[in-house]
């Protein structure tokens, strides 16, 4: 019987087991179809979302035409302030000039060519060779040359012609050619004496003279005495081992630390503002009358149709060519090109009306630039250095072995010397027969500036007469001591050298931030990988208030002067603190490029808005493509900092504005637009929807002066590419 009770359990589980799979079955079917329904619900729900938002979306468009006209009349109205702001400088210009004649100053003026030959023909006639008065006079010098250059760096905005470029270029060459035949001449001369100078406890001379700008340091070996092996300067900390040849040699070891650079190619020391134009407000009238897009539409009709026309000026080939210029490159070629941009403008102006404001503009990199880049070059050599990369920080070091002339012989009352015209002469090294390397090299032992800043150990170059460009073959055994702040490697031979620095180890910045402190003042914080820099503005002048690195505050001798914001760029790439990119920056970094119209219409509703709204980065900028930028507002009319929760986003193209939904917190980036909020032309119109009367009215009285000011600082940081 146990069997016939087995076979009935067995069939009673299998009907059990039959009875719950078809539960589940129909479960499942149940959870489907109502997955199924719950589905078809919410896509209805969606598409009606969809539908809602495309009208909203379309009434907001629609909307935003029929006041397009009148909102860019009205920022026209307040762009009128930089052309005010230009108009000004020029009249400042006049009148400075004018004043300096009335004054009968005796400094001459560098711009007029009579005058300056005057000057270099005067003192090339005077024999008086005391360094000490050279280096006088060699200030005055110096002064003369810096008035030229920064005429050259705002070349279009001074209005000046191509001709007194040229001119003004020739003569910053003569003024640094004869300078350093000045200083030669004084070496030589205190080398016909160095006897009389001699150590008593070496028996050799050496003198180190100094001031803000030059550091001459000079040894003449008296003795020859076979155990010399090194010598410091006490006074400059600079030094240098001798090969033993040389140590039982008449000869004379000069190092002269010029503080600024007449070596590099002109163009390098007066590389001016890059440059981008900027439509006016009634020019973006026309152009884009009735042709207000949702979000995103126009980037991607662009992208569809790669034939539709950049919506930029154009510009010659050679200007939109961006690869590795050759330290080779001649100023003159910039003067060109200089010329043939302002060639162009001229040809753009009768087809529309671009705002002639030479300061409103910014680089352009037209898609020109990326063709051009695709294309193969030849390997270059690597021991040229890439000026558009490196830049030399600190000055140049003439570091020269001369030969030692015939002393003063004293005779009874009488000084005699035997009088020679062949002027300075070096001290060959290595000798001729000598070329093949078997001379011990020259070490050789500087100290660094207490007045730059070098971030990373400085790159040493020689640089090459013949080729007219810095080099780093021939030069071996670098050794940088970070806290002594002294450097230390051999040479081949005697070169003039020169530390230098990547020009963008301070880009791309990791933050920035722009905010009015005052009527007409405000605040520019710059935040780079190793250093803060705060710049602040008041009426038409900046000040370098601080730069902090590893919290230490850095470069003194700078701060707390008030200067214009040109002057303020050359002071910190001297000092070795680029924040100002230059126009091939952009290959050297990894960066998102944004569309010039949106960049450059940006930093000038940012300039006009500066005295009554802060502004800074936002993450999201990187993620919103090359056609438009993203960045923090919020009306700030009090002293102090900005609250993070006071912060609002805005996206803009150059055409139209919109404030975001998303924070900085949010988790994703998101084009929507705030509940309530609607779509604008202008930057402006787009916060006069949020803002305060007072805030408004602070922005009507603004001096076009500031205003000039804080969108010149924008231009040259870049801001919104370079962060």
């Amino acid at each position: 019987m146990a069997p016939k009770k087995k076979k009935k359990s067995d069939t009673k589980k299998k009907a059990e087991l039959q009875r719950l799979q078809r539960e589940e079955e129909e479960r499942t079917r149940r959870e489907q179809e109502e997955a199924k329904i719950q589905a078809e619900i919410e896509e209805a729900a969606r598409l009606e979302k969809e539908r809602l938002e495309q009208e909203m979306m379309a009434k907001l468009a629609a909307k935003d035409r029929e006041r397009r006209e009148a909102e860019l009349a009205e920022l026209h109205s307040l762009e009128q302030k930089f052309v005010t702001a230009e108009q000004w400088k020029i009249d400042y210009r006049e009148h400075a000039k004018w004043e300096h004649y009335l004054s009968c100053d005796e400094n001459p003026d560098p711009t007029v060519l009579r005058e300056i030959n005057t000057f270099m023909s005067l003192w090339r006639e005077d024999q008086n060779k005391d360094i000490k008065l050279v280096m006088e006079k060699g200030e005055q010098v110096l002064n003369l040359i810096e008035k030229l250059q920064l005429l050259l760096l705002d070349a279009s905005s001074n209005q000046i012609t191509e001709k007194e470029i040229v001119q003004y270029q020739e003569s910053i060459l003569e003024l640094q050619n004869m300078l350093h035949e000045k200083y030669n001449g004084a070496t030589e001369h205190l080398l016909k004496t160095a006897c009389m100078y001699e150590d008593s406890e070496t028996g050799n001379m050496h003198a180190v003279i100094k001031d803000k700008n030059v550091t001459f340091c000079i040894w003449v070996n008296l003795k020859k005495e076979v155990r010399f092996e090194s010598h410091v300067f006490c006074d400059a900390q600079h030094g240098f081992d001798l090969p033993k040849s040389l140590a039982v040699s008449s000869v004379a070891v000069r190092i002269l630390h010029t503080h600024y650079d007449h070596v590099s190619p002109l163009w390098l020391q007066c590389q001016s503002v890059p440059k981008l134009e900027v439509l006016d407000s009634k020019e973006l009238t026309q152009d884009s009358k009735g042709d207000v897009e949702e979000p995103g539409e126009e980037g991607n009709k662009a992208s569809e149709d790669p034939s539709m026309p950049v919506e930029e000026p154009s510009m010659p080939a050679e200007e939109k060519t961006c690869g590795r210029r050759k330290s080779v490159v001649s100023f003159q070629e910039n003067i060109s090109s200089i010329a043939d941009v302002n060639e162009t403008g001229e040809e753009a102006e009768k087809k529309s009306e671009i705002l002639d404001v030479s300061s409103l503009s910014l680089v352009q990199e037209p898609l020109m630039q990326e063709e051009t880049s695709e294309k193969e070059e030849p390997k270059p050599d690597e021991n040229i250095v890439d000026l558009q990369q490196f830049v030399p920080v600190g000055g140049v070091y003439h570091i020269d072995a001369l030969q030692v002339p015939y002393q003063v012989k004293q005779i009874k009352d009488w000084s005699m010397v035997e009088l020679r015209s062949v002027g300075l002469e070096a001290y060959p090294y290595p000798p001729e027969e000598a070329e093949d390397g078997t001379h011990p090299p020259i070490e050789i032992t500087l100290r660094l500036s207490d007045n730059v800043m070098y971030f990373t150990t400085p790159v040493v170059a020689r640089w090459d007469p013949a080729g007219q460009q810095w080099r780093t073959d021939d030069i071996s055994n670098i050794t940088y001591e970070t806290e002594k702040k002294n450097i230390t490697f051999k040479m081949r031979a005697f070169y003039t050298v020169a530390l230098l620095q990547d020009a963008h180890i301070n880009m791309p910045y990791q933050g920035w931030q722009l905010q009015p402190t005052g009527t007409d003042e405000a605040l520019l914080i710059v935040t780079t990988v190793f250093a803060v820099i705060q710049i602040q503005i008041k009426g038409n002048h900046c000040m370098l208030s601080s730069v902090v690195v590893e919290e230490k505050q850095v470069l003194s001798h700078i701060t707390g002067k008030w200067i214009s914001p040109l002057n303020l760029r050359e002071v910190l790439k001297k000092a070795g603190v680029n924040i100002f990119p230059g126009e091939c920056s952009y290959t050297y970094l990894s960066l998102n490029k944004k569309a010039p119209i949106a960049e450059a219409k940006a930093y000038q509703e940012m300039a006009l808005l500066a005295s009554a709204f802060a502004f800074g980065r936002s993450k999201w900028n990187l993620e919103a493509g090359q056609e438009q930028v993203v960045f923090k507002v919020s009306e700030h009319l009090k002293a102090e900092s900005v609250k993070d929760k006071d912060w609002s986003l805005y996206l803009f193209n150059g055409q139209k504005a919109q404030k975001l939904k998303i924070t900085e917190s949010s988790e994703a980036f998101s084009e929507e637009i705030e509940e309530d909020s609607e779509f604008h032309s202008t930057i402006y119109h787009m916060l006069k929807d949020f803002s305060s009367k007072e805030a408004i009215n602070k922005v009507e009285t603004a001096s076009f002066l500031f205003i000039d000011v804080v969108y010149q600082l924008l231009l040259t940081t870049r801001v919104l590419m370079y962060s």
